[in-house]
């Protein structure tokens, strides 16, 4: 992965300063916080809806910059980039393009968004293997190997550069989820055949904005089962079976916008795309490694740190407290994002003690 991120662009701090985070939040792996942008944009919003100030093409500006917003963070063009809401829709579109009996790879414990699409089919094959040797599972059986770039209960980043050189030999599409990494990591979608990401969480939007990226060389691979009046490079032209033309590009993949979602998320990944994120990933990082430290563990060096905590006595110390974190699949979770102190370690080390 590579990232276009310059010296020219915000650090943490200035990013930070756009945040009302109280001390002890520490569950970005579940929900970030809204900009103070964010907020003013959508109740200014809300306020025009509720005295008929609005009307649906008003909002075909906000959508279009957010898309290229998305676009920038993720290094790749607009044309390769389509809107929606949710990632397990966007993900049931590369299932559809798949053939009867194709193989999908997947990770041991993945979210299940990522692989529901597939077995929901009835029709495809499903192969299960651990995260560490997903590289060396795929082989010239493996239609797509589908995986969390970082995984969602643990917060392990994946050897991305491994999978995509082994999926390469062995003729395999890949589809990287950047839901839990978009906004901390840096990311080159175009590493990847498909990339899907919910931003709800690192980039801190509301919810409800999700984006697809497709490589225009699997693009023919995937089947639009989403599609509807706004999978069309002109919705507005006409929305009328059959005089509308379908988009060429990634906006036949498109489904019809949130549109107050959307007037928030603008804000938010204004913020990000101006944001040197690979700073936000060593901030973080370094957080995560001083609370190791500081609690006698071995340092994870991520962004989110994760260890079993199966009858989750150390969550309900950490909730006690007034420290929100996590506890998936009976672990504690814990996520550093740009808004994070040092007084978030101090705060879980008093909470546990």
């Amino acid at each position: 992965m590579h990232s276009s991120q310059t010296s020219s662009r915000w650090g943490t701090r200035e990013l930070a300063s756009h945040f009302d985070a109280p001390v002890g939040y520490l569950a970005a792996a579940s929900n970030g916080i809204l900009p103070r942008e964010a907020v003013a944009a959508m109740t200014a919003d809300l306020q025009r809806c509720g005295t008929g100030q609005v009307s649906p093409s008003d909002y075909d500006p906000v959508i279009a910059e957010t898309r290229a917003l998305y676009a920038a963070l993720v290094g790749v063009k607009v044309e390769q980039v389509a809107v929606g809401s949710v990632t397990s829709a966007l993900v049931a579109m590369v299932a559809a393009g798949l053939p009867d009996g194709a193989e999908v790879l997947v990770a041991g414990e993945e979210f299940t968004s990522v692989v529901f699409p597939f077995a929901a089919l009835g029709r495809l094959r499903l192969r299960t293997a651990p995260l560490a040797e997903l590289a060396t599972a795929i082989t010239a059986d493996t239609a797509l190997v589908a995986f969390s770039l970082v995984q969602s209960a643990t917060g392990e980043v994946v050897d991305a550069a491994a999978i995509t050189a082994a999926a390469a030999r062995h003729g395999a599409l890949t589809l990287a989820d950047l839901t839990q990494a978009a906004g901390v990591l840096p990311i080159d979608a175009g590493d990847f055949d498909v990339t899907v990401c919910h931003t709800y969480k690192w980039l801190c939007t509301p919810r409800g904005v999700a984006f697809m990226t497709v490589r225009p060389e699997a693009a023919e691979r995937l089947v639009a089962v989403n599609a509807g009046w706004y999978s069309a490079d002109d919705p507005w032209a006409n929305c009328y079976w059959p005089q509308q033309a379908p988009s060429v590009g990634a906006r036949r993949f498109d489904t019809a916008p949130a549109w107050q979602a959307f007037v928030g998320a603008r804000e938010s990944l204004r913020l990000f795309a101006a944001t040197d994120i690979s700073a936000v990933w060593d901030h973080a990082v370094a957080l995560g490694d001083q609370l190791s430290t500081a609690l006698g563990r071995p340092a994870q060096h991520r962004a989110v740190l994760s260890w079993p905590d199966p009858e989750h006595r150390q969550l309900a110390q950490l909730t006690a407290a007034g420290v929100r974190a996590s506890g998936p699949l009976g672990r504690l979770r814990i996520a550093f994002h740009v808004w994070n102190t040092e007084a978030d370690v101090a705060a879980v080390v008093d909470a546990l003690g």
